[in-house]
């Protein structure tokens, strides 16, 4: 069974084409525009070990708004699409992840139900010409469209950049975990039987 889906979407705002390989490597192929998401996207494939290539033309010549957002959109149903019926995966995923001073929490549940539980103050405004609220906005498009519950909390932390890229990471590491096969389970991991 393969796992992995592609996702084609085009708005007056944005364009957008991603594809998700969730037994890849890590790979990644990304091109959206803002040069920081970009790092944060190559992050995100490397350590969830998700193969990630992006397309995405956006109305940056407003802001990165909509680009950041609507990326969240569609790599969250690509996801989707690959988890397929969630057949012999963990389900569940938590990480802990330091860079420098700044150390994030990530738990994810591949429930059905997205929804994303965000506790990641970030102090500056700006990363570059990068809004940091954007961060936010990214996550909240990719747990809702993914449907999967998605709880992001800082716990320590200053530089703007670290706290943002701690944070991509620990939700990769934990969504690598969520959708890693688990040998002992051969049904949906759910008293319900679906998820």
């Amino acid at each position: 069974m393969t796992r992995t889906a592609k996702v084609v979407r085009a708005t007056s705002e944005t364009d957008i084409g991603i594809s998700v390989d969730l037994d890849g490597t890590g790979a990644a192929d990304v091109e959206t525009g803002v040069g920081f998401f970009d790092h944060m996207l190559c992050a995100l494939a490397r350590h969830s070990l998700v193969d990630l290539t992006a397309r995405v033309k956006g109305d940056t010549e407003v802001d990165d708004h909509h680009t950041v957002e609507d990326t969240g959109i569609v790599l969250g149903q690509a996801l989707r699409e690959a988890f397929g019926d969630k057949r012999g995966v963990r389900r569940f995923g938590s990480a802990l992840v330091p860079l420098d001073e700044a150390l994030v929490m990530a738990a994810v549940d591949l429930s059905g139900r997205g929804e994303l539980y965000w506790d990641v103050p970030i102090g500056p405004a700006k990363v570059g010409s990068f809004d940091t609220e954007l961060a936010k906005e990214f996550f909240v498009g990719l747990a809702r469209e993914a449907g999967i519950t998605l709880h992001l909390r800082l716990v320590t932390g200053e530089n703007a950049h670290h706290i943002i890229e701690a944070t991509f990471k620990a939700a990769a590491r934990a969504l690598r975990e969520a959708v890693e096969s688990d040998p002992r389970v051969d049904d949906v991991p759910s008293t319900k039987g679906s998820l």
